[in-house]
């Protein structure tokens, strides 16, 4: 069998889908790699360590799985030969015109983000490998932007007390920018809409924040809260956010619009020179006055949204990216390297959203 690893062709995309040591390992399963030219260039692999590693520079659209991390263009699906298996971050819930066209072209397709997130799967978790990069950067852009040191300095001058961080949405992402920031010495506190996170929160030496309102939701996921219950909390975090130096959200709900955490009003009574971070730009922001993709300043508070943060640290991005994807290969490929996929198995099952010329409902 043989995998194909294209060159990312999205703006800003510096990742690659498979690194030398995961080609090393795929090797000793009897499987052939093909890497496109300059394919590793943006995270600093050259082409010479994937051929070291036992790889072949060439054309990976005719291979029987194409790896990639970033959703296909129209063009790209149209490269994928018919009856080849795609697999990457495909965006099924918000991109079905991609998986139409993946189906009409006869290919099979698995989408990182719809793995199952059971034990059994946790090293293809590609979400939470990418979330882990997103949150660490974001504590890093949040001491880079505030006009204020994260720890406390005593000096002949006197005692600067750490800057305060508040940390909206306690996931992957989340966690990381907590432990992150009190690594950096800062006085850290973290909220969530699911109670059952506060002691994870805790456990990385920061405060829990309770508004008093939960939701808690399927598959790890909080649900989207009421209208009455967003009016209360929003009211809630308003009061609470005045008091803080830094804000990093990360609150996503799946296959909808980020809901809307730091008002106006909250960003108004934040001190001058505050940070919001906010990660949900992608899908609209947590901010009421995010500008996804820039650097604003409103009313004196710097309102940073970075879009897709984990490509910024390419190298390590792209190695945990890789270990996901071979993980998941190893469910599809037999101890001969043939590709045998198990749609019993829940993992391949859950997975796959297109299959057999019909785009599969995640």
């Amino acid at each position: 069998m043989q995998v194909g690893v294209p060159r990312e062709s999205g703006a800003g995309e510096r990742r690659v889908a498979l690194v030398p040591e995961v080609v090393k390992r795929l090797a000793s399963r009897h499987v052939d790699v093909v890497v496109e030219a300059g394919a590793g260039e943006g995270a600093l692999i050259p082409d010479a360590l994937y051929t070291e590693a036992g790889a072949t520079i060439g054309d990976p659209w005719g291979a029987d799985v194409v790896v990639k991390v970033a959703p296909s263009s129209a063009e790209e699906v149209g490269r994928l030969r018919r009856g080849a298996t795609l697999i990457g971050f495909l965006a099924p819930r918000t991109q079905p015109d991609t998986l139409q066209a993946l189906a009409q072209a006869g290919v099979t397709a698995f989408a990182m983000e719809a793995i199952p997130r059971i034990s059994r799967a946790q090293s293809m978790d590609a979400l939470s490998s990418q979330a882990n990069v997103a949150g660490y950067k974001a504590a890093l852009l949040g001491a880079e932007h505030a006009t204020r040191f994260f720890p406390m300095l005593m000096t002949a001058a006197g005692t600067i007390p750490p800057a305060k961080v508040l940390v909206l949405g306690a996931g992957v992402a989340g966690l990381q920018a907590l432990a992150t920031a009190r690594r950096l010495g800062a006085q850290t506190t973290g909220y969530d809409v699911r109670p059952e996170v506060a002691e994870q929160v805790q456990s990385l030496g920061a405060k829990w924040l309770d508004l008093g309102i939960e939701a808690a939701g399927e598959g790890g996921y909080a649900r989207e809260l009421s209208e009455e219950e967003r009016a209360q909390q929003q009211q809630a975090l308003t009061d609470a956010i005045k008091g803080f130096d830094v804000v990093i959200t990360t609150a996503l709900v799946p296959g909808r619009p980020a809901p809307k955490l730091v008002t106006a009003e909250a960003i108004e009574g934040m001190k001058p020179g505050s940070v919001i971070v906010d990660l949900a730009g992608e899908a609209g922001g947590n901010s009421e006055l995010t500008e996804p993709g820039e650097v604003a300043v409103k009313h004196d508070v710097t309102i940073v949204s970075p879009l897709n943060l984990p490509a910024t640290m390419p190298e390590h991005a792209s190695a945990l990216y890789a270990r996901n994807v071979q993980a998941l290969l190893d469910l599809l490929v037999d101890d001969d390297g043939n590709l045998a996929i198990d749609f019993d198995d829940e993992v391949v099952a859950g997975a796959c959203v297109v299959r057999e010329g019909a785009a599969v409902s995640v």
